[in-house]
């Protein structure tokens, strides 16, 4: 049995190599998981740095069995494993059972109610944390809306986050996947589903052009805060500056509903993934701080207020890496503030996540 507290499952994917990464900055002893060593071993290799770093590589069998096996005696465990709507529920369970934290980096909604449902008491109980989102999507703006919520008269919440880049094979098999699903937005303290197949032209602070954004499977936003008495409404769009490719995941949607939806669930993830492959076929170059940018901003909005918090940063995806690490660094040290289903946030505070961010990468917040 491995003495280290850390597992990063999924760790020979891209977005799993790049926890790994932050680990080792934070000089965190770790255990690089998959299913194939010699994947795991080829990505470990191009990791910046890694003959510093201190870890363990572990070949497991992706069941709850032999994941529980692993995690037992490990204290923080991060996911990267996807899509999660497929294989997420082992791991959330495993981690369950070996009694350890958990967090990842989806923003499969349907993925994100089950785990909630079948296992927050369970995790909740036992002083651990149930942290799905825990990603460049999803974190910067559950920074964005603790700072504006900080006025206690907003009680309504947009959302916007804003990529330049590509997304990671494994985004692409997501976003697809979540077409099988409905994106919820919160409407009045009730979850109610985005119209499908549109998308929607936004004005993101900073950018001249407006964008195109899409649901993108609806985001975590209004599942957190649906369980906040500050607030009865949240609505989240994503965009990458890539209007063409965004143009094209909206017909394909269209396609999906006009074509695909009808099929048995078995051939509508073949065809969902034939398309996904033939977007993104591969692992993306690793991203170029003056190239791949991004802003996530709110705008929290009152009965006579308006308060919008935009935060300026940049590599996403390595972002992605960096607030998955600090999350379980704080985990290591600290009892959460919460405990359950809740976000990175909720579980550490968002001075916290803004303030390890602040540590890695260059960030401008602006608030008005």
């Amino acid at each position: 049995m491995s003495d280290k507290q850390v597992v990063v499952y999924g760790a020979s994917g891209y977005t799993g190599r790049l926890v790994c990464e932050f680990l080792r900055e934070y000089q965190v002893p770790f255990i690089a998981a998959g299913r194939n060593r010699q994947r795991i071993e080829e990505a470990m290799a191009k990791v910046p740095g890694i003959e510093t770093a201190d870890y363990d590589i572990v070949e497991v069998e992706h069941s709850v069995a032999a994941l529980t096996d692993l995690f037992t005696g490990c204290q923080v465990i991060c996911n990267t494993v996807g899509p999660f709507d497929y294989f997420g529920d082992a791991v959330v369970e495993a981690a369950a059972n070996a009694n350890c934290h958990y967090m990842d980096t989806t923003g499969e909604q349907a993925f994100m109610l089950e785990a909630r449902d079948k296992h927050g008491d369970a995790y909740k109980a036992n002083g651990k944390i149930l942290a799905p989102s825990t990603a460049y999507m999803y974190t910067p703006l559950d920074i964005a809306a603790s700072i504006v919520l900080e006025d206690q008269s907003v009680d309504a919440i947009e959302a916007g986050c804003i990529a330049s880049g590509i997304p990671t094979y494994g985004s692409t098999q997501t976003i697809f996947s979540m077409f099988q699903a409905e994106n919820l937005y919160l409407e009045n303290n009730q979850l109610v589903p985005w119209e499908k197949g549109r998308g929607f032209e936004v004005a993101a602070p900073g950018k001249m052009m407006t964008q195109l954004a899409h649901p993108w499977g609806g985001g975590s936003l209004p599942l957190w805060l649906q369980q906040d008495h500050r607030v009865h409404s949240c609505r989240q769009l994503t965009a990458f500056t890539n209007r063409p490719m965004f143009e094209q995941l909206i017909e394909l949607q269209k396609h999906y509903e006009d074509n695909l939806k009808q099929l048995p669930k078995e051939e509508q993830e073949k065809a969902l993934s034939e398309i996904a492959d033939g977007m993104q076929p591969g692992m993306p170059p690793r991203e170029n701080k003056l190239v791949h940018r991004s802003t996530d901003f709110v705008h929290g909005i009152g009965s006579g207020v308006r308060r919008t918090c935009a935060i300026h940063t940049t590599v996403p995806y390595q972002l992605t890496g960096l607030v998955q690490a600090a999350l379980a660094v704080y985990l290591l040290e600290e009892a959460p503030r919460k405990a359950g289903f809740v976000s990175s946030c909720q579980a550490a505070g968002h001075e916290y996540m803004l303030g390890a961010i602040k540590k890695f990468l260059p960030v401008q917040v602006d608030v008005y």
